[in-house]
């Protein structure tokens, strides 16, 4: 995992659990809140970042499937 945007989908994947169970549990409404609104912030800046990434490859369509090679 070289890749930040990568790390960041993980981070704010787990962020989603987490906040999804402390929703379930007694904690302050205000608390809540407050995660929610970094959740959608978190959310929309890993958009940004996994659209902008420069990640390149040297696979076209053409290659397929890595994983289940193409039939002739």
């Amino acid at each position: 995992m070289k890749n930040f945007a990568i790390k960041l989908v993980w981070f704010t994947t787990i962020f989603v659990l987490v906040f999804t169970g402390l929703c379930q549990t007694n904690v302050p409404l205000p608390f809540i809140s407050s995660l929610f609104i970094l959740g959608s912030a978190l959310f929309l800046y890993t958009v940004y970042k996994v659209l902008t990434d420069k990640y390149e490859t040297t696979k076209t369509f053409k290659d397929w499937y890595g994983d289940f090679p193409e039939k002739h």
